[in-house]
């Protein structure tokens, strides 16, 4: 019963001398080319991705929290007193100054920028603005809008 089965039959191997190898398949070219289509599109669009980030790289700026201190008030561990932001008002288009609070009767108020704020005194900050920033109050109001367009602090 055993010797009844016919022996499956095999293909040469391709290594075989005269044996023709296996017939060229012509879907795998389009495949190939299909893959590198798709790995060309998908380095083109990385490109494109990284090279309109680094271009708006400038547009981002960083958003900066800006407290209302007494100047004359610091303390040893670099801490301010905070208080009213209407002391620090610095509307450009009345007082022609630079925007700093350091102008008519508000010499001693001025803005603490990217301080943290406890039991009304504020430290770890500057008081020095920074450029191309978002500033704004703890309140919501806008100081300085930064990136392209944002207004900048000289004054006449």
């Amino acid at each position: 019963m055993a010797q009844d089965r016919p022996k499956p039959v095999r293909p040469p191997h391709p290594l075989a001398k005269g044996a023709a190898g296996p017939a060229p398949n012509p879907a795998a070219g389009r495949k190939l080319s299909s893959s590198m289509i798709t790995l060309g599109t998908m380095g083109l669009l990385s490109t494109l991705v990284v090279g309109f980030c680094a271009a708006q790289q400038g547009t981002f700026s960083e958003q900066v929290t800006a407290d209302c201190v007494n100047l004359d008030s610091r303390r040893p561990d670099g801490s301010y007193e905070v208080v009213d932001d209407d002391l620090c008002d610095d509307d450009d288009s009345h007082s022609g100054s630079s925007g700093s609070g350091y102008h008519g009767s508000h010499g001693a108020y001025g803005w603490y920028y990217g301080g943290r704020r406890q039991a009304g005194r504020v430290a770890l900050g500057t008081t020095i603005r920074p450029s191309d920033a978002h500033i704004s109050t703890r309140s919501g109001s806008v100081i300085q809008r930064g990136g392209f367009g944002g207004r900048g602090s000289g004054g006449g």
